[in-house]
């Protein structure tokens, strides 16, 4: 047994060695969790596999049940066309491009910043101060249409703080209306209620706006309503922070409150409506920190004329280009999921300097110019740990088995390159390079949408551009709390993330005593 246990923590520090190697940090959050189950890859059951596509035998009677290799995913290629295209099994051995970038914090903040400061390298004063002179000018434009709010005063900088603060405190409660502050339930909280009547905060949001107004220029954009919020947002965080040589292209986890789900009534269900947008990201895999967001709207116009692709893969192909736009000639190594992965897509990144490794699917990816034969699962048993590859330049397009055949399309990583996936229970697995590169970095990401999930504001208003704000707030919110983690405040005061978010609800609240709850 103590052997077993030995072994077993032995196997534990050289994953640790290998991925720091790889340049995985340590969880940015400092608080213990499960891992995600979430993860395509570390799914191994036999219903996960990256894909349904079987070599058959047309003449054994069960050509109705599987796929035979003539009858590949749309868009790929016979064996035959594949070697004249030049996919081969000769295997050559590529270097990984050096980064043509610093990495971190691009401004150092004092040991006695506070999470107020961190917070507004985000979301400073001005922008706070547009936020209460469009609500004023929306209160007196709705008043004027529909008559006199004799309850009504122009909102201040120092009541719009607030307002801002009430409603991200609904992300350290956890309670679903931040009405319930003032109320004498569970989630009621006497020593900030005090700071602003319930009925001034309700006037208050009834009348909240970023945009009031669509400019004549402003087109039919669905989200002019906070587009150059969102515009000062995502260049805030391009000027305080440069991620790492790594990323990852997803959507990160923003589903309702499973705790909610279950205990909330039918009829509070039937009142929920469905998201109508959906918010992709560039996130640094080494600390979580999230570079760069792109929202796309499902229903009505949206910008670049993505609103008229149906087809999904097209669709998020584009969505990544506009991700990527700041990134050519940094030698950046992308990771993407099945409905980004496409031949067409890394070769066009790959002469802008921009390398990547991507999870393929048969049913979500784009398999066009892709080989049948590396696509389509054999009958034949194979071992765990077991690869297959074939190149074309310098893309690989590997075929990994562990307990299901999992693809990965790449041109960051040599195919001649391997590596190891080491879990507890297994032991070591071996694999190519990218597969452990792809696998390390994907399960940190898993591992922050957790953490992230906890502290999402739990406000949910009915208004799309509403949704949209609340969410790239707690966005802005989490990547402040990375960058106090980064500072030399962290070493003075530890704050867990809840505490953080509990101390910045206090700060907005212009409240004397700061300190977080212990």
């Amino acid at each position: 047994m103590a052997e077993c246990g030995r072994r077993g923590l032995s196997l534990l520090e050289e994953a640790r060695s290998r991925y720091e190697s790889l340049q995985i940090s340590d969880d940015v959050f400092g608080e213990s969790g499960d891992d995600s189950s979430e993860n395509p890859f570390y799914s191994t059951t036999g219903d996960s596999n990256s894909d349904n596509y079987t070599e058959t035998n047309p003449d054994d009677g069960r050509a109705g049940e599987t796929r035979s290799q003539s009858c590949g995913p749309p868009g790929s290629v016979s064996n035959g066309q594949a070697q004249e295209e030049g996919w081969s099994d000769t295997l050559q051995d590529l270097s990984v491009p050096h980064y043509q970038d610093t990495h971190g914090p691009t401004q150092k903040m004092s040991a006695t910043a506070t999470a107020m400061d961190f917070f507004q390298l985000f979301v400073p004063d001005n922008v706070i101060q547009n936020m209460v002179t469009q609500t004023n000018m929306y209160a007196k434009k709705y008043q004027e249409r529909f008559g006199s709010d004799e309850g009504w005063t122009n909102v201040t900088l120092a009541e719009m703080k607030a307002f801002l603060g009430y409603v991200t405190s609904t992300s350290v409660n956890r309670c679903e209306s931040v009405l319930s502050i003032w109320s004498s339930g569970f989630f009621s909280n006497r020593s900030i209620a005090l700071k602003m009547s319930q009925a001034r905060f309700e006037k208050i949001l009834k009348y909240f706006h970023v945009v009031a107004f669509r400019s004549s220029q402003g087109g039919s954009q669905g989200l002019y309503k906070i587009q150059p919020f969102l515009d000062s947002l995502q260049q805030s965080f391009s000027s305080t922070f440069r991620p790492s040589q790594t990323q990852v292209l997803h959507e990160p986890l923003i589903d309702e409150d499973p705790v909610f789900i279950t205990t909330c009534t039918e009829r509070e269900l039937r009142k929920r409506k469905k998201r109508k947008f959906s918010l992709w990201v560039r996130q640094c895999s080494s600390t979580g920190f999230i570079c760069q967001i792109y929202v796309h709207l499902k229903e009505g116009p949206g910008p670049d004329g993505l609103d008229t692709l149906k087809n999904k893969p097209q669709l998020h192909s584009l969505v990544a280009k506009q991700l990527c736009l700041n990134l050519a000639g940094r030698n950046a190594i992308i990771f993407t999921g099945p409905s980004i992965t496409s031949l067409n897509l890394f070769q066009e990144f790959e002469k802008q300097g921009i390398y990547c490794c991507g999870l393929l699917s048969t049913r979500k990816s784009d398999c066009t110019g892709l080989p049948q034969s590396m696509l389509i699962n054999t009958e034949a048993p194979q071992q765990r740990g077991q690869s297959h590859i074939k190149m074309r330049g310098n893309t690989s397009i590997i075929n990994w088995y562990n307990k299901g055949s999992f693809r990965f399309l790449t041109n960051a990583y040599s195919p001649t390159k391997e590596g190891l996936i080491i879990k507890r229970k297994s032991g070591e697995i071996p694999c190519p390079l990218a597969v452990e590169a792809f696998a390390a970095h994907l399960s940190y990401i898993c591992k922050y949408d957790d953490k992230y999930s906890k502290y999402f504001i739990f406000h949910k208003p009915n208004k799309t551009w509403q949704q949209v704000f609340w969410l790239t707030i707690s966005i802005a919110i989490n990547n402040a709390y990375i960058l106090y983690k980064m500072s030399d405040a962290y070493h003075v005061k530890r704050y867990s993330r809840a505490q953080f978010g509990e101390r910045l609800v206090k700060e907005l609240l212009d409240m004397d005593d700061c300190s977080p709850t212990q």
